[in-house]
């Protein structure tokens, strides 16, 4: 059993390190900054880190359980990645890579809607006791705080504006207000405010779909299943970090004089413990027995087992083809009405993994994208 503080509040879970020097990049403050040693030191860190370790800790003590992981290379690269982004750009052609960097600003400002997420009762949900867990903190600063880190907070740039602001840096401001509005419906993207109906409607199709017993409570589920799925979505993001990083940092092809590639690091930093919580939080639940309203006992392995299958294949197929055609089309429109596109076309899809299927259609060569 660990000796370290497991019971934080919400105040010391949010709480910063103290920092010598703020982060402004273009005139943007952001969140975080510099010690003394000129060290970038992400937000929320002074005791988010210690709590998170503590967790991790604990559990290992109590359950001798491997933590869930799923390997980076479980995803298939970037598209388009570095080579064929650089064509691109040597092609003069950069509007998809300015629609990638603005559709991860635009998807990392939707995990502000965490802190909207119903917590549910942890200690009902599971026959162990989760006093002083992860999954105990969940509703007491674990959302808040992964929430200010992707949308901001207090007039402080969180990573959706972070983003845009090393779009703008490398490309020179590429994009208007709409032009950003009109990419970001080309993407099927709604950031519209949703009204409650909507809200209602999208909460019904989520109670035909669940694949839980009925007897669990379905906001457990949801939230379960809400974080498996972001887990998934950051553990994917590190391809994209490494491919901005390189394309961004390229000061022959793009602007800025790598500051962009700089920027695009520490938004990296600030992931690591969202990564790290969430795979606490989710062992925890999957170590743990379920009980139902009935009080009918379920093995958590099972439940995560499920969510989790789900949500894995999910995103390694469904999301992955769409986002192989979004990023086509992109790349098509790009070079519409140049003579050499069909052979700008081809040497593109030379230079990576991602082959044209028989319909006509994108998909990964295979062998490139293992489901485990």
């Amino acid at each position: 059993m660990t000796t370290a503080q497991t019971y934080f509040t919400e105040e010391e879970l949010l709480a910063d390190h103290a920092i010598a020097e703020p982060l402004v990049v273009a005139g943007v403050r952001c969140h975080g900054g510099f010690d003394d040693q000129g060290r970038y030191v992400s937000p929320r860190t002074k005791n988010r880190w210690p709590a998170i370790e503590a967790w991790e800790e604990q559990r290992r003590s109590q359950f001798s359980t491997p933590l869930l992981d799923v390997p980076l290379d479980t995803w298939p690269e970037n598209f388009p990645n570095v080579a064929q982004s650089k064509l691109l750009l040597r092609a003069g052609a950069p509007e998809p890579i300015i629609s990638s960097l603005t559709r991860i600003g635009t998807v990392e400002g939707f995990g502000g809607m965490l802190r909207l997420l119903p917590v549910p009762d942890a200690h009902r949900a599971f026959d162990e006791d989760v006093s002083g867990t992860a999954v105990d903190h969940i509703g007491r600063g674990l959302f808040e705080a992964h929430a200010r880190d992707e949308s901001g907070f207090g007039g402080l740039a969180g990573h959706d504006r972070m983003w845009f602001v090393a779009r703008d840096v490398a490309f020179e401001h590429p994009v208007t207000e709409d032009q950003t509005a009109a990419m970001l419906r080309r993407m099927g993207i709604d950031t519209r405010p949703k009204s409650p109906e909507e809200v209602g409607r999208v909460r019904r199709l989520a109670e035909e779909q669940r694949i839980l017993p009925e007897d669990i409570d379905f906001t457990l589920e949801m939230v379960a299943g809400r974080m498996i799925g972001l887990l998934l979505i950051e553990i994917s993001a590190f391809h994209g970090f490494q491919w901005a990083e390189e394309v961004l940092g390229d000061v022959d092809l793009v602007a800025g004089d790598g500051d962009a590639a700089t920027l695009v690091s520490y938004i990296r930093r600030d992931e690591t413990p969202h990564v790290a919580w969430l795979r606490t939080a989710l062992s925890e639940m999957r170590d743990r027995t379920w009980v139902g309203s009935g009080g009918r006992h379920h093995a958590g392995t099972d439940m995560i087992g499920r969510l989790w299958d789900r949500a894995l294949r999910d995103s390694l197929l469904l999301r992955r083809r769409d986002n192989l055609q979004f990023a086509m089309g992109e790349i098509t429109e790009a070079l519409s009405g140049r003579a050499d596109a069909d052979d700008l076309v081809e040497e593109l899809l030379s230079l990576g993994s991602v082959v044209r299927a028989a319909d006509g259609t994108l998909a990964d060569s295979p062998g490139t994208t293992p489901l485990r």
